[in-house]
């Protein structure tokens, strides 16, 4: 079945759409926080010219369009017409939050509201209206057609201060990135009145002609008002894909510019133009009315060609990947199928697992630690480990894009409460596995509509509560103990814990007598069909989030927690694990069982001594360790392997720390070893495990589960009614 050959081309505009959209957004954010810089607000319409100029090329002409609107309005930003008040930058995130509905319509997604794009467009135009008028020029109307090279231009008498020469040279994967140079022209003749001469002297035969590449080169003279920064815009979009050298001559006025065999500027070089000894006489283009899409930037070489033929102004070489701090050049990066990366995860584990079977072999052949095969095994190990980090590094990103699309989420709650709310993002740079990232969006999604509904009051009430009437949603997430955690806060009123408890009582989801410690209240809130909303909405009130918060963040070996104090607000805490492939784990015995233990989670190991250990209640036990006192636990009870606690003086005690700070002794009978294990998911076949993350194989070919820490303490403490605040105390 043959394949459309341009789909991995348009592919690749949709992945750099979402880098542009991602830039569009921190820099609208920018602004809205109150910084006005000219490098900002160039940033943001660059974005825009850029989707604009690549959706042209495709012919998403209704991209097309609503592109060239918004663009038109930022232009008028970026001329400071108009001010970044907060009504204007508001439209301007609603006009981004379509522009990216329009891609994903673009792409195969479904199409956005009508409605939606005629009131955007009557905004950005009645934004534009507001503008002072330019004096040399009216407002230009926008409509893309066919550019023809057979089209000739008459005289032009508007004068133009500046002369800028231009050398293009496009490379062979030009016309394979998708991108043509007639739209690279058309993008330049639209800055002023353009003179091009083409040179067809690397033109071949027709039997050694290869449609994909461009054999065309062209020597530009424009004449204009803009500045050399403006030209280089043109080239913001493709890098490395063409030469683009831009020289000024100085201010130039007087008739329109004559064909380039007969230009003559002060200081002119002619060996830099490109004309063969038969070329045509040059023919003046008249390039107009036509979408403006993305152009390539240029290369070193071609600069210092320019350079060295003697020009007498400096030469200007336009590399959009390089910032403007005189930092180094970014590294290039390569796009890759994940399905590419999950197989090589899974290689990887296999690898893992066959070390750890030699390590086994030679263990038991009670080889000499000196030996050549031990020293070759130890040397082994450190390979697979850089070889395993290095996978794992591949697999990880910014948790950014994610926090970028829940910008969007708040945006549209905000609009549909009538409330004021305001974002705060921390930690957008750490990292995360992609799946784990990918899966994340729906909880986070749920998480913010309920605090903008249930969390945050309306600004009449906090300003008689003595608040600002903007109340804040924080998305932070950081590393801790190993894991990645991600909160969620609020600075409204906090959890209602009477309301709640009324409201799960009268639903029949608890016992009216049923005692209840405030954390337990709280957790009445991932209960299914549990609402504390007296009327059903677009945000809430059917009894179906936090539920469903809380099965995807399992799902995907998380947890979470809530912490809250009333009028102060609300703080949902999710804990994740870095990767879900490998994780470093000490392994120990239980009676005749291996367990696996997350290494990150293991504080201390301290020898058993029951000298230590003291009665709290009927069936609970604290041990002291220097000056404190924390709840003990027998794992072996815990986990069912046997019914009565060890008081073997060979066991070993584990200090576990809590994602809440609170730490927990576990007694297991020994440490066996501590090694790198492969994650084996056990979901799909037994279902989910109170208190086991996952299953492992051992060395040895046998099978060990890994414990979730966090989930094995709360379920113990459920059973044992260990009350985690009473008992971490500090001597």
């Amino acid at each position: 079945m043959p394949t459309d050959p341009m789909a991995e081309i348009r592919a690749t505009f949709f992945a750099e759409c979402d880098e542009l959209m991602e830039a569009l957004t921190d820099g609208l954010t920018t602004l809205a926080n109150g910084a006005r810089g000219k490098d900002t607000v160039n940033a943001v319409f660059r974005a825009v010219h850029s989707i604009k100029g690549g959706a042209g090329a495709f012919g998403f002409d209704g991209l097309v369009s609503f592109a060239h609107k918004f663009e038109t309005a930022l232009d008028e930003l970026r001329s400071g017409s108009i001010d970044a008040d907060a009504a204007t930058i508001a439209i301007f995130f609603r006009s981004a939050d379509h522009l990216a509905d329009l891609i994903i319509q673009a792409s195969g997604g479904p199409q956005p509201a009508t409605n939606t794009e005629e009131h955007l467009c009557g905004e950005l135009e009645t934004l534009a209206a507001r503008a002072v008028p330019h004096s040399d020029q009216g407002p230009i109307d926008f409509v893309p057609v066919a550019v023809s090279l057979d089209d000739f231009a008459g005289d032009v008498a508007q004068p133009f201060g500046k002369t800028f020469h231009i050398l293009f040279r496009p490379y062979p994967e030009m016309f394979a990135s998708g991108n043509d140079p007639v739209f690279i022209l058309n993008a330049l003749a639209e800055m002023g009145e353009m003179i091009a001469k083409c040179d067809t002297s690397d033109l071949p035969g027709i039997d050694e002609l290869d449609p994909q590449n461009c054999y065309l080169h062209w020597s530009i003279d424009l004449r204009t008002n803009l500045g050399r920064e403006d030209i280089m815009d043109a080239a913001s979009f493709v890098d490395g894909l063409c030469d683009f050298v831009v020289n000024e001559y100085g201010a130039a006025a007087g008739p329109v510019l004559s064909p380039l065999t007969d230009f003559e500027h002060p200081g002119f070089d002619p060996t830099l133009n490109f004309e063969p000894a038969n070329a045509p006489a040059l023919q003046p283009m008249a390039l107009q009315n036509a979408p403006v899409p993305p152009c390539p930037a240029t290369s070193a070489d071609f600069a210092r060609s320019a350079a060295d033929a003697g020009t007498p102004e400096t030469n200007i070489r336009r590399d959009v990947a390089k910032p403007k701090d005189g930092g180094t050049d970014p590294r290039p990066t390569v796009r890759v199928d994940l399905d590419r990366i999950d197989r090589l995860v899974n290689l990887v584990g296999e690898l893992v697992i066959n070390q750890s079977m030699l390590s086994q072999e030679i263990s038991a052949a009670g080889l000499a630690n000196s030996s050549a095969v031990t020293v070759g095994l130890e040397e082994f190990l450190n390979l697979s480990r850089n070889i395993q980090e290095s996978v794992m590094m591949i697999r990880a990103q910014p948790i950014k894009p994610l926090f970028t699309r829940m910008a969007r989420i708040l945006r549209e709650a905000t609009a549909e409460s009538g409330k004021q709310v305001r974002l705060n993002t921390e930690g957008e740079n750490t990292e995360i596995d992609k799946t784990v990232v990918e899966r994340l969006a729906d909880p986070l999604t749920h998480m913010i509509r309920n605090a903008i509904d249930h969390g945050l009051e309306q600004a009449d009430t906090r300003i008689a509560a003595g608040k600002p009437p903007e109340g804040v949603v924080t998305l932070c997430a950081g590393h801790r103990s190993g894991r990645v955690v991600i909160e969620v806060r609020d600075d409204g009123a906090g959890i209602d814990r009477p309301k709640v408890l009324a409201a799960a009582v009268k639903k029949g989801l608890v016992a009216p007598d049923q005692p209840m410690t405030e954390s337990d209240i709280d957790n009445l809130l991932f209960l299914p069909g549990f609402s504390t909303a007296t009327e059903v909405s677009n945000l809430s009130g059917r009894g179906v989030g936090m539920d469903v918060v809380r099965n995807a963040i399992q799902d995907i070996g998380g947890r979470i927690n809530i912490s809250s104090e009333r009028g102060k607000g609300t703080t949902f805490s999710i804990s994740l694990p870095l990767t879900l492939a490998v994780l470093d784990g000490m392994v120990v015995r239980i009676t005749n069982e291996r367990i696996v233990i997350p290494l990150s989670a293991i504080m201390e190991t301290l020898t058993f001594d029951a000298q230590q250990v003291s009665a709290f209640g009927i069936d609970r036990r604290i041990v002291k360790i220097r000056d404190g006192f924390f709840p003990l636990l027998d794992l072996g009870v815990e986990l069912g392997y046997r019914s009565v606690p060890t008081t073997d003086e060979d066991a070993v005690v584990l200090v576990i720390a809590q994602d809440s700070g609170h730490q927990v002794a576990l007694i297991v009978d020994r440490i066996e070893e501590q090694r790198q294990v492969v994650i084996k998911g056990i979901e799909k076949n037994y279902g989910r495990v109170p208190g086991i993350a996952a299953a492992t194989i051992l060395g040895d070919g046998s099978i060990a589960l890994i414990l979730d820490p966090a989930d094995f303490v709360t379920l113990a403490s459920s059973r044992a009614r260990i009350s985690m605040g009473t008992l971490a105390l500090a001597g």
